[in-house]
């Protein structure tokens, strides 16, 4: 599919920092307006430093690309007030406070990492222990907002985490799992794999998922979801992630391993296939030649390059096309197909657009 320049023009200053030098000023004022539409300004202003680009950036420019950088920064370091919070209340219960995307890529200081701004932390936990950590949480002051009796239900029975979570003084939120899909998803894993091969985080009382399981729950997340207005943000995760963890010595092997054992070879089939086809990500052949991972020939290959070439770019005017809309109603569409059968899929759907049309929450 041909993308115009312009929906190109953030991927490959990514990708390419050094190609930002043959920018004009016009080009760099559209730059910075889909940058920080899409969440990534902080991370470009990184990318550009580490390449000792960013002194060569207009002064125009470069003032927004500060201002994002000082941004993000504040927010890692209020991150640390929250993880020792949530370590009192975990510890009192003798369960490890093991992290998962953004939080995960900053104490495992992940180039993921670098100028990601994220509104809330998200942990795992054995879903045993569930009760135990929401009591906890509430005597640390999180507290679950109004949730309707219908969706409390919902959580509960069917979601794989709890009903969110916000401190009731700094106003933060932690997002509680006990795994990364929903129970009604057709693909659930096995979360005993993910909590079997946490990491510790050295001189900290942390735990990460693996780096395999980092990719692996990145691309789960991104491609089952369906509000994408973070879409590119978090390809350009896995892009790094992937450019990060490829220095291992047999990290591809154990990614495709991990990719069947957690029966998410579908989701990380379409990670590979976007990273390389927006980032240029560098992938081994025998990946990228592998059948079972990235050949998506006929219809269905043309299908989801139609769908997502378009939704994952980022989510600024310039960057749509006649078809954009479209395609990211048709994976909000498929993304609820996804989360559950159709004989719970209809009904819920039914009731969610009655409540939204009378104003009304359900009871």
């Amino acid at each position: 599919m041909a993308i115009n320049t312009s929906s190109q023009l953030l991927a490959t200053a990514l990708a390419n920092p050094e190609k930002t030098l043959e920018l004009t000023l016009a080009q760099w004022d559209l730059l910075i307006r889909q940058a920080r539409r899409a969440g990534v300004l902080a991370r470009l202003g990184h990318i550009l430093d580490g390449q000792q680009l960013l002194t060569k950036v207009p002064a125009p420019a470069l003032k927004h690309i500060q201002s994002a950088q000082v941004q993000a920064n504040n927010l890692t370091r209020s991150l640390d007030w929250e993880l020792q919070s949530l370590q009192r209340a975990l510890d009192s219960i003798d369960l490890p406070l093991i992290l998962l995307k953004g939080a995960a890529y900053c104490v495992a200081e992940n180039k993921a990492a670098l100028g990601r701004v994220f509104s809330d932390l998200d942990i795992l936990v054995p879903e045993k222990y569930l009760q135990q950590v929401e009591r906890v949480l509430n005597i640390e002051g999180w507290k679950a907002g109004y949730v309707s009796k219908y969706d409390q239900q919902y959580y509960r029975k069917w979601m794989h985490e709890l009903p969110p979570m916000q401190h009731v003084q700094r106003h933060t939120s932690v997002d509680v799992h006990h795994n990364i899909l929903p129970k009604t998803n057709k693909h659930y894993p096995d979360a005993k794999k993910l909590l079997d091969n946490t990491i510790k985080i050295l001189d900290k009382n942390l735990w990460v998922l693996s780096p395999e399981h980092r990719v692996i729950h990145s691309a789960t997340h991104l491609f089952n979801e369906g509000e994408l207005e973070h879409g590119f943000r978090d390809l350009s995760d896995l892009d790094l992630l992937l450019k990060e963890f490829s220095l291992q010595e047999g990290f591809w092997d154990r990614l495709i391993k991990s990719g069947i054992e957690l029966n998410q070879q579908r989701a990380l089939c379409y990670a590979l296939r976007y990273t390389k086809n927006i980032f240029n990500t560098p992938i081994p052949s025998k990946i990228l030649a592998s059948s079972e991972f990235l050949s998506l020939g006929g219809m269905e290959g043309k299908l989801l390059d139609f769908l997502y070439l378009r939704a994952l770019m980022p989510d600024h005017n310039s960057c749509d096309d006649r078809w954009t809309g479209l395609a990211r109603w048709l994976l909000y569409i498929r993304s609820h197909w996804l989360r559950m059968p159709m004989h719970l899929l209809i009904p819920h759907l039914l009731r969610k657009s009655w409540m939204r049309l009378t104003g009304k929450a359900a009871h």
